[in-house]
């Protein structure tokens, strides 16, 4: 019985620690406008065949999103980022999901109970995961314009912290002050 209540509380330590860790996420750091670093040039195909480099994405705001169908963050977030990719398309947002070291299959099996907006971009399709060390899930990178980033967050960020994230890259909405 004393085993048991120890496991346990090991269990629930270890549980707490994983949440907060994930939560520990929030990497905010203010890049003004003229310091930004440009983006690492890139190349990434979607699972509908759409082929995207740095150069094909200049002119448009793009939010990375590296997640996996695993993560409680990033399934969390899907109705958030939909809901973003929708709004702000006409207003040349592009959103590219970068789903990190899963299988094609995996994936496509989640998809179609977890339907997704924006273009899904496998591991071995793109060099971005490596680029941008994604190890934590969920992770933001968003790339104005010009093509410099913006910023970087890590973890789930929620509404109102991702409107105010695309506000500084020029994408304003009634939700975002």
């Amino acid at each position: 019985m004393q085993a048991k209540r120890i496991l346990l509380r090991c269990l629930l330590c270890a549980a707490l620690a994983a949440s907060l860790a994930a939560q520990d996420v929030h990497r905010d750091f203010t890049v003004e406008e003229g310091e930004r670093e440009a983006a690492p040039r890139f190349h990434a195909k979607s699972l509908d065949g759409a082929q995207f480099t740095n150069e094909s994405t200049k002119g448009k705001v793009v939010l990375l999103q590296f997640w996996t169908t695993w993560c409680p963050y990033c399934k969390s977030e899907e109705t958030l980022v939909n809901n973003l990719t929708t709004e702000f398309a006409d207003k040349g947002l592009l959103v590219l999901a970068v789903d990190v070291a899963e299988s094609k299959k995996v994936v496509q099996q989640y998809l179609k109970d977890h339907p997704r907006k924006c273009h899904i971009v496998m591991t071995g399709d793109t060099n971005l995961a490596a680029m941008y060390a994604a190890t934590r899930y969920p992770i933001y990178v968003l790339v104005d314009r010009d093509g410099k980033i913006v910023d970087t967050k890590h973890g789930a960020v929620g509404d109102r912290s991702m409107r105010r994230l695309l506000a500084r890259a020029g994408l304003e909405s009634k939700d975002s002050e």
